[in-house]
């Protein structure tokens, strides 16, 4: 993706160098070619195709986040064999256990 936007804005320099250095042209209308064709719409390219990148971002950061955030509520470090409840937790807080029948 890059390659294509730095072969885009080398066109786009040219561009405004041909306007500025034509007799008709105009140091003005060299910068405004640059903006219009190059830069603006160059930037609305890459902010939209990174768009996915971003938001792996945000979630990469968020569960980061939750995993510090529940770590720290246990009390620190994980044991590696750690299931999170005891066993009868469930049947003290009113659920009951489901048992197949042998």
């Amino acid at each position: 993706m890059y390659l294509i936007v730095i072969g885009w804005m080398y066109v786009v320099l040219m561009m405004s160098v041909a306007e500025a250095t034509n007799t008709t042209g105009s140091v003005l209308g060299a910068i405004v070619t640059f903006f219009l064709y190059g830069l603006l719409p160059v930037a609305i390219i890459v902010y939209v195709m990174r768009t996915p990148q971003r938001r792996r971002a945000i979630k990469a950061r968020e569960a980061a986040e939750d995993a510090e955030r529940a770590a720290a509520e246990r009390g620190g470090s994980i044991p590696p064999d750690a299931g999170g409840e005891a066993a009868g937790a469930a049947e003290a807080s009113g659920v009951a256990a489901v048992r197949k029948e042998p």
